[in-house]
């Protein structure tokens, strides 16, 4: 009596027809999220500006006026040491750590601002500044 033996497993021609649907998938997946992470970084950014804001009209509320440009964004970690000093600051700051533009570059503070009473902005993708892709206090509205 013989008996057959039957083997199982894929042939080639199965193999190249899922490689090739997994292609097809993968190259209508990837530029949606590739395209997200640049929008991803630019919300980033305005909620960061956002917080920021926020924070500096807190250090107005107690002092009456907002940091200097030279005191920069530092002064709502670490209390200014560069006049005006401030009347009412509080242990630990008004926020715990400043943080980094989603390019790993600090945020900048000019006081009084240019474009309203105080501008809070990164330079953007670019990392350059005053080109058209700075996002800032002033213009949050596009990337929100």
């Amino acid at each position: 009596m013989k008996t057959s033996v039957r083997q199982s497993g894929f042939t080639l021609v199965e193999v190249m027809v899922v490689l090739l649907i997994i292609g097809i998938m993968a190259s209508i997946v990837a530029p949606n999220i590739l395209g997200n992470q640049e929008d991803a970084q630019l919300k980033k950014a305005a909620v960061d500006i956002q917080q920021l804001e926020s924070a500096l009209e807190m250090y107005k509320l107690k002092n009456s006026q907002f940091p200097t440009t030279e005191q920069g964004l530092d002064a709502l970690v670490n209390e200014p040491t560069i006049e005006p000093l401030p009347r009412n600051y509080p242990d630990g700051g008004f926020i715990r750590r400043l943080p980094e533009d989603p390019w790993n570059n600090p945020y900048t503070l000019i006081s009084p601002g240019e474009m309203g009473r105080v501008d809070i902005f990164s330079n953007g993708p670019d990392q350059q500044p005053g080109t058209d892709d700075d996002i800032g206090n002033w213009n949050l509205d596009e990337y929100l």
